[in-house]
């Protein structure tokens, strides 16, 4: 049973993380009217003459690759390389919560809520710069979604803190029961499969 102090702490940081993302969308709203472009549909849309404005400060690409470290190019086979295990990745968690989630009544995980690819809009990025954005956008991403698929699927099957606390743990586990609390995992294994049921 947590305490009550630990309660309130847990509320004030909820509290605290609706107050941060209301900032954060206020200073979008600024950034975008600094920055002059607007949002249609998830799509960017630049203000007149801003695309002609970023151009001027493209590095071009041979003078990007021409300053390019060795460093940097040599390693660069290893960096793409990870796309291989993040599609199969992306395929897998597709297959299994369409699968598994429709089963349980667990509502899916939006795909597009986490993976964000709109940086190679920025006309003051090279070719290169803008796939660099596209791999890493998609690879951030899509590690935050399937990290979400996975908190609920530990949600619906195993709702139980672990004996020590990991560095950043996911937000659904600060409900779960307490390590080896035997009658708050029954109690909250029920419980907590109908509040991701939202029943």
């Amino acid at each position: 049973m947590p305490r009550p102090q630990l309660d309130e702490i847990l509320d004030r940081i909820h509290e605290l993380q609706s107050q941060l993302e209301q900032e954060f969308n206020h200073l979008l709203a600024e950034k975008r009217a600094q920055f002059k472009y607007t949002l249609e549909k998830g799509r960017v849309i630049f203000d007149d003459g801003v695309r002609e404005l970023q151009q001027r400060y493209r590095t071009e690409l041979w003078v990007y690759l021409r300053d390019a470290r060795l460093a940097h190019i040599l390693t660069a086979p290893v960096v793409y390389s990870v796309v291989f295990p993040l599609l199969l990745l992306d395929l897998a968690i597709f297959l299994y919560q369409q699968i598994c989630f429709r089963v349980y009544g667990v509502p899916l995980v939006r795909r597009a809520d986490y993976v964000v690819i709109d940086r190679q809009h920025l006309a003051y990025l090279n070719v290169i710069e803008k796939f660099n954005c596209v791999y890493c956008g998609y690879g951030n991403g899509l590690i935050e979604y399937v990290r979400e698929v996975i908190a609920r699927t530990e949600q619906y099957w195993c709702p139980i803190k672990h004996a020590r606390r990991t560095p950043n743990p996911h937000h659904r586990s600060e409900k779960f029961a307490d390590y080896g609390d035997i009658e708050a995992y029954q109690k909250k294994l029920k419980e907590l499969r109908k509040e991701l049921r939202g029943e």
